[in-house]
């Protein structure tokens, strides 16, 4: 197996925004609504989403924000995101983390699979290098090199996870087209057809890192275990992308979703070759398994993260609408906003135990403690921190007008007589309220909070999931003894201080990702 020359000469290093966009005109075979887009970057639809990123990817450069968000690769001597490097130290994961809080933000929270979430998706592929290794020589080493290769060039990318939604209730041993199958190895490569679907932010990714989700894992057919990365633009590889949730029909600016709708995407494999230096496991289900939890450690990390700037969006968005209509004094509205001041500092606090309970896997790496409950807590959360918003807007999330009725001149009087707020004029109030409404009721704001109930896995699952996996065993002796022998309290032993759950070892029934629901 020949491995990507990963070399610090060839490293085109941090990205700029103005690369980015070039970058992004690849060749790739990319679709919307039934045409093919030829340069993303150059494109209406995506536009705005690129420009975003790249602003984002410019802030790498100013010497203001230099030391936060890149680091001195020790290898190279070259600066590189911040978020791709390997975490060894409590400081090291500490840094990841305020680098992920600048990112997500400065998009608000609204960035699910931004840069610096799957730059952790790498670091965590290269930290199970040894486990691939073992499976077959020459599979570690290839992603070692991969992630290398993405530090170096400061990729954008994607994952790709589970299968289309064709008929769930049967097996691809009896349908093939179910998932995607290795239909033959040979001296290049291997040879892959079939689908993924959910694929986010692929359109405006560099890369696609392709592997299974906890329930697609454990295959009756070996042909449909695979780990591999490939290129956007790699010759057969079709994206097919969703409606955007960021047009701008009859005068709302839409601020949010023009420029933090990541795209959803289809990725169909037509007979892709992938080089065996791309291919990091093969045929090889309970790796499989194993390694799902064990790469995600730092990205299930990094969520919490974005997710603590969601709900202080939420938050302070409901805010502002309160005391845009009067109701910031009332006693239900200041509950529920404590509600969301209390969400957001949970979140904060979870962040704070990962790092406490991190611990070091066999890999050599620093990973998070283990995140399966707060991950839990976040999905049931979801719906409450968002009807917050919607609660106190209430109707008027839906009676805005838009930027054109603002410049009306015979109805500008009208609005600002009968549309002002207390304290805030017509335009702004407006605008705050059509901002609630993108949160909450429009097309993007239901795709974000399908997103946070759906991303995490199926929450029914993972409650199961941690059930099976607490350890009751101190208690329960207690309580069967004190059942037998009421009249003697058996004494508690002493707890011992928390350890992290070791990051290699997976959870005894991993949680389902959204691609996994019926």
């Amino acid at each position: 197996m020949t491995l990507l020359d990963t070399s610090a000469a060839t490293g085109r290093g941090l990205l700029t925004g103005d690369r980015y966009r070039k970058e992004l005109d690849d060749g790739r075979e990319l679709y919307l609504d039934g045409q093919r887009v030829s340069d993303p970057a150059g494109h209406p639809a995506f536009a705005p989403a690129v420009d975003a990123l790249a602003g984002l990817l410019d802030l790498q450069h100013d010497p203001g924000h230099r030391d936060l968000l890149t680091f001195e690769d020790p290898g190279s001597g070259a600066r590189l995101a911040r978020a791709y490097q390997l975490p060894r130290t409590p400081q090291d994961l500490r840094l990841q983390r305020r680098s992920a809080e600048f990112w997500h933000a400065n998009a608000f929270g609204q960035h699910g699979r931004s840069p610096a979430f799957m730059a952790s998706i790498a670091v965590g592929v290269y930290d199970f290098r040894n486990r691939l290794e073992e499976s077959r020589p020459g599979f570690g080493a290839n992603a070692e090199a991969w992630y290398r290769y993405c530090a170096q060039n400061d990729l954008v990318l994607s994952h790709a996870l589970g299968d289309p939604q064709i008929d769930r209730s049967t097996d691809p041993v009896d349908d093939p087209d179910l998932a995607l199958r290795v239909l033959e190895e040979n001296d290049r490569g291997i040879v892959v057809r079939g689908a993924k679907q959910l694929t986010t932010l692929a359109p405006l990714a560099h890369e696609v890192l392709v592997y299974l989700s906890a329930s697609f894992a454990q295959r009756r057919g070996e042909q449909f275990v695979v780990w591999f990365a490939l290129p956007l633009n790699t010759p057969g590889l079709v994206t097919l992308c969703r409606e955007p949730l960021g047009a701008e029909p009859w005068g709302h600016a839409h601020p949010l979703g023009a420029r933090y709708d990541e795209q959803d995407a289809m990725l169909f494999f037509d007979d892709v070759l992938v080089p065996w230096d791309r291919v990091f496991l093969l045929k090889d289900a309970a790796l499989a398994r194993t390694g799902l939890a064990r790469i995600n450690a730092w990205s299930a990390y990094i969520a919490h993260v974005r997710y603590r700037e969601r709900l202080r969006t939420l938050l302070s968005t409901a805010t502002l609408v309160a005391e845009s209509i009067g109701v910031d004094g009332f006693r239900n509205v200041q509950e529920d906003l404590g509600r969301l001041a209390s969400y957001a500092e949970l979140t904060e606090l979870f962040l704070d135990a990962a790092e406490a309970r991190a611990a070091v896997t066999d890999g050599g790496l620093l990973a998070p403690g283990d995140t399966a409950a707060s991950r839990v807590w976040s999905a049931e959360v979801a719906d409450g921190a968002v009807d917050v918003l919607r609660r106190i807007g209430a109707s008027g999330l839906l009676m805005q007008p838009t930027e054109n009725d603002l410049a009306h001149p015979r109805l500008r009087p009208l609005l600002d007589r009968y549309m002002r707020g207390r304290g805030i004029d017509a335009e702004r109030k407006s605008r705050l309220l059509r901002l609630a409404w993108e949160l909450t009721g429009d097309g993007f704001g239901q795709r974000q909070h399908l997103y946070e109930l759906v991303h995490r896995g199926d929450l029914a699952r993972n409650r199961i999931n941690l059930f099976k996996r607490y350890d009751q065993s101190e208690v329960r002796h207690r309580l069967e003894r004190f059942i037998a022998t009421p009249q003697a309290v058996p004494q508690a032993v002493p707890q011992a201080v928390p350890q992290a759950v070791p990051a290699g070892a997976a959870p005894a029934t991993p949680p389902v990702t959204p691609e996994e629901r019926p």
